[in-house]
């Protein structure tokens, strides 16, 4: 079946396959000591991604040139992963245990590719994963005591799909609005990251003592030692700007401009490199008691301490240069005499994000303490009341904090054309255009002063916090007859998230004037400022429901229903760590999350049929997620005083999604040692659409009044119905 892009008029049915394959192989070196597995996994994909579809305005896709409008529509995605494990098993005497197990991952893939990104300015992403594990169990005559020794070593490496200029298309010469990316991803995309090291562990579980009842008691220390590695910023691929204008942008010809109005570009800064590599320490404690208070209630008691050293972000020394941006001349002395002056005027402390390599201290408070209980009505465990209330810490992720030594390593340029935006003609701005330009960076370095720390500044706040989450929960699980029942209420509240906002301030420390944020007043001879902090927070309700008839060979069948009700609420969703519409996180309201639907409906069945054919169902149901936007004056016709605020919109279906799997598998007995297992899987058996992409109507005349309806070719939560058929031997 083909998908909803693949239906709109024009456009071909996408190639796309899935293959999986692997094998398992075991059995005693030694008889009743020794053991060995190994097993191999293989996949390769090429499957349908979400459409190619403009941004901005509805229809505009009808003014990018032809070539370009080829590109857009149904597109796909391949991925190939190699799975590899295994693990040696030793029992020594009666009472200890040695094991050594390895897994290594390799996978290749295109990412970043659908919504408004052509195939072509897509990503290739490189996995490489190599994880080592010896671990000695030792059962003392009242303890068990695991000692556990690690190894890990792995890397993300995005690279370019498409080497050469990318061509960015903007709703007229607005950088933001962006319409699609073509041609080439930029060479911000352009990375390796990754960590390798060694850990040390050891846990103890005490399970004979007592006191006022039984206790079985866990403690264990972790320690891990590994080297993070980041480096972005390549320069290679330009990002020229063309503007397009399908008839709401004044003084700009219809369809899209044949001179781009910008370019953009990355050149080395001298004696720097735009990578950075250094050594994370981490210290894990914890201690739990599962007391068994009387023969029907127990306690779960437990406390967690963290802690972590990166000497790249505590050790870090602000360069001399930028600290003299940040306290010299504000953009407009008459009114904020230093640019420090001006950032106070909008509410931000310099001196926070400053740092003489003695300013920051590692956080020591990550007390995680835990309760939790069961109590059993009747004490034949057949109605068990359970709860518990705890918090969890997370970490602020190398991804971010790496941000504030790799952007300092290479500068980045915007030079405009004059023959598009009509700009004065300035040295290392503005300049007329040249068709050799477009030959790669080396002709575009001859435009700026390059060699000088002059880019994008990113400081972190030097006090950052641990991010955390307080979760809270309370429910029941019953047995009757052959069924097993459970209702559960729960809540989790994160705090602490980081984010990454614009510390640009205009003169008078306002962050919004007409009709912009402060972009052009960045520190004097530098681009933008950012700037690192907490304060992404998260709300989540559930409420869990589940029933469940186990299978069981004398029945044959089995059936299971879970319905999860979800309302999450916050400032900013999980995964956005970038946060520019308004002047600081906290600017920013609750609003309803699109992390997670609503309702959410999952029922599955087995059963079994003549012939030793098992046949089993499973029906997904669940609700549209809201819409999470940015809605701006320009969006409806407000005055350009209004801000760009974020808002929730729900989706105009009932259904996310509604899909029926299929499935029928046997066993074939083809010696006393040999089965042949065969399988056919038809998911989505319906073949439902259950879109996902949306068009929105705000309003006009400075009226807000957003109407969101379906793109009926546009991107979907599921695939098509599709037939996957597999066998397995074993022997």
């Amino acid at each position: 079946p083909e998908t909803a892009a693949e239906r709109a008029p024009g456009r071909d049915k996408q190639k796309t396959h899935q293959d999986e394959y692997g094998f398992a192989l075991g059995g005693p070196i030694i008889q009743d000591k020794m053991h060995f597995f190994f097993s191999y996994e293989g996949k390769g994909f090429e499957i349908s991604a979400d459409p190619v579809v403009p941004g901005t305005n509805v229809g505009i896709g009808a003014y990018l040139p032809t070539e370009v409008q080829g590109k857009l529509g149904p597109v796909t995605r391949p991925f190939k992963e190699d799975l590899y494990f295994g693990k040696l098993s030793w029992d020594i005497g009666e009472n200890d245990r040695l094991e050594f197990s390895a897994k290594i991952r390799e996978e290749d893939s295109r990412d970043s590719v659908g919504g408004i990104t052509t195939a072509d300015a897509a990503k290739n992403n490189a996995n490489s994963e190599k994880r080592y594990d010896l671990s000695w169990e030792h059962y003392g005559e009242t303890y068990l005591n695991e000692f556990r020794l690690t190894y890990e070593d792995a890397f993300f490496n995005p690279t370019a799909y498409s080497l050469g200029n990318q061509s960015v298309y903007t709703l007229g010469l607005d950088q933001n609005r962006v319409i699609l990316f073509d041609d080439a991803t930029s060479g911000l995309a352009i990375q390796l990251k990754g960590q390798k090291g060694p850990a040390i562990q050891n846990d103890i579980t005490f399970n004979s003592f007592e006191w006022q009842g039984d206790h079985v008691i866990k403690a264990g220390i972790k320690y891990k030692e590994v080297e993070l590695t980041q480096s972005e910023n390549s320069t290679s691929n330009p990002s020229f700007y063309y503007a397009v204008n399908d008839g709401t942008q004044a003084g700009l010809p219809l369809g899209t401009s044949a001179i781009p109005y910008q370019v953009r570009f990355n050149l080395p800064f001298a004696g720097a490199t735009p990578s950075v590599v250094t050594t994370s320490k981490q210290i894990g404690l914890y201690i739990q008691d599962d007391w068994n208070v009387t023969d029907r209630l127990q306690l779960n008691i437990g406390l967690r301490w963290d802690y972590e050293e990166i000497p790249s972000y505590l050790d870090n020394v602000t360069p001399a240069e930028v600290v003299a941006a940040l306290t010299g001349p504000g953009t407009d002395p008459t009114i904020s005499a230093t640019y420090a002056e001006q950032l106070a005027r909008g509410g931000i402390d310099i001196n926070d994000y400053i740092s003489n390599g003695n300013s920051r201290k590692a956080d020591k408070d990550n007390f995680a303490p835990r309760l939790g209980f069961s109590y059993d009505l009747g004490g034949d465990e057949r109605h068990v009341i359970f709860g518990g209330i705890g918090r969890s810490y997370d970490r602020n992720l190398y991804d971010y904090m790496g941000l504030e030594q790799v952007k300092s390593a290479l500068s980045g340029y915007t030079v405009r054309f004059s023959d598009t935006t009509g700009c004065t003609l300035t040295p290392g701005s503005c300049v007329a255009w040249n068709p050799n330009y477009l030959t790669g960076t080396d002709a575009l370095a001859g435009l700026v002063t390059s060699n000088v720390r002059n880019g994008e500044i990113d400081l972190l706040n030097n006090d950052l916090e641990t991010p955390y989450s307080d979760q809270f929960s309370i429910g029941m699980r019953n047995s009757i007859g052959e069924w097993n029942t459970s209702a559960t209420l729960a809540y989790i509240h994160s705090k602490e998230g980081f984010v990454f906002t614009l510390g640009n301030r205009y003169p008078n420390g306002d962050f919004f004037q007409n009709g912009s944020q402060p972009w052009g007043h960045t520190p004097p001879g530098f681009g933008a400022l950012i700037i690192g902090n907490n304060g992404i927070e998260t709300k989540t309700t559930q409420l869990l429901l589940s029933a469940e008839k186990p299978y069981t060979k004398e029945s044959g069948w089995g059936f299971t229903a879970a319905y999860t009700f979800s309302h999450a609420k916050g400032n900013r969703g999980g995964d956005e760590h970038y946060a520019f519409d308004a002047a600081t996180i906290e600017d920013y309201p609750f609003i309803d999350l699109k992390a997670v639907p609503e309702h959410r409906l999952v029922m599955t069945g087995i059963y079994d049929l003549p012939w030793n054919i098992t046949a089993s169902a499973k029906v997904t149901l669940s609700s549209a997620p809201p819409l999470n936007e940015i809605v701006g004056f320009y969006n409806y016709g407000a005055p350009n005083t209004v801000v760009p605020r974020p808002v929730a919109l729900d989706a105009p279906q009932t259904f996310g999604v509604k899909q029926l799997d299929l499935s029928l598998s046997k066993d074939m007995f083809v010696t006393e040692n040999v089965t042949v297992q065969v399988r056919a899987d038809l998911m989505n058996a319906l073949d439902n659409d259950n879109l996902s992409g949306y068009n929105i109507n705000w309003g006009g005349n400075n009226v807000y009044n957003p109407v969101v309806t379906q793109q009926l070719y546009g991107s979907q939560f599921t695939q098509p119905r599709a037939l996957f058929l597999s066998a397995r031997v074993i022997w």
